[in-house]
């Protein structure tokens, strides 16, 4: 089977970049200077979300479907480094070719690590295939590639659902509540910054990672919809998921499964 790759960022304000770009003093505290780029922007377009190459990665979750089974990673600060989390992100796209898939990749994700990718001197050829590069397959990509919006490999499934039409955009959480599974549980992508500013790495990694998970359960819900999967594959791909993530030690899964008594009828 071609290996399907779920992946989603949470990120934290760039507090050295945006120290750079408009010259603020080092006394100033990294919340002292995150705030100073909130009021510039709220002043500019009422919102205080961040341009996207002012985003920092501090973390990247992926679920991966395989012929080898389903397993959930993160690549993480403070564990490793920016650069390092980007690079290797990109390095199992360059090994697997696999199909990926996000919630809004499209819009936050993938610009957000095309970014940060070129700051850091990273190096992603397969991903950036679109049909001339020199693997086997590569003319293949020039008709289904992961930058072109309207190709599969790299899905993002909230654009497809809404068909394009950033009105027609359901929230994640809503959505996967909706479908009978648990959506997110303890925090949302608001609360990273002040977390990370707390110190509590650990649990926006673990939110990450039930965000993924959340997304594949829709992604295969998707499937049985559209006729990839019948009920008794789709029936199966549920029984893996469930019986992983009861076998995994953390705490997070363990809430994730208190959550998710059953299927919606």
């Amino acid at each position: 089977m071609t290996p399907i790759l779920v992946f989603d960022i949470e990120s934290i304000p760039d507090i050295k970049g945006i120290r750079t770009l408009h010259g603020l003093p080092e006394n100033l505290s990294d919340s002292e200077v995150a705030e100073y780029a909130f009021q510039r922007q709220r002043a500019k377009n009422g919102s205080d979300f961040l341009p996207h190459h002012l985003q920092r990665v501090a973390v990247i979750s992926c679920a991966l479907r395989s012929n080898e089974g389903f397993k959930v990673w993160s690549l993480a600060e403070p564990q490793i480094g920016e650069a390092e989390i980007i690079q290797r992100f990109y390095d199992g796209i360059e090994k697997f070719t696999p199909q990926i898939v996000s919630w809004n990749g499209g819009g936050f994700d993938l610009p957000v690590l095309h970014y940060r990718g070129l700051m850091h001197q990273v190096v992603a050829p397969r991903y950036w295939d679109m049909g001339e590069g020199d693997y086997r397959d590569s003319r293949d990509f020039k008709w289904n590639n992961y930058i072109s919006r309207y190709h599969t490999r790299h899905l993002d499934l909230m654009d497809l659902l809404a068909m394009y039409q950033p009105r027609g955009s359901a929230p994640l959480d809503e959505l996967a509540k909706l479908c009978g599974f648990p959506g997110k549980l303890g925090m949302d992508g608001s609360a990273v910054w002040s977390a990370w500013l707390a110190g509590d790495i650990a649990n926006i990694r673990d939110y990450c990672e039930t965000d993924v998970v959340n997304t594949y359960l829709v992604f295969l819900r998707y499937q049985l919809m559209r006729g990839a999967l019948n009920r008794d594959e789709y029936a199966a791909e549920i029984t893996l998921i469930r019986n992983t993530l009861t076998a995994l030690p953390a705490a997070h899964w363990r809430v994730f499964m208190d959550a998710w008594p059953g299927e919606a009828p």
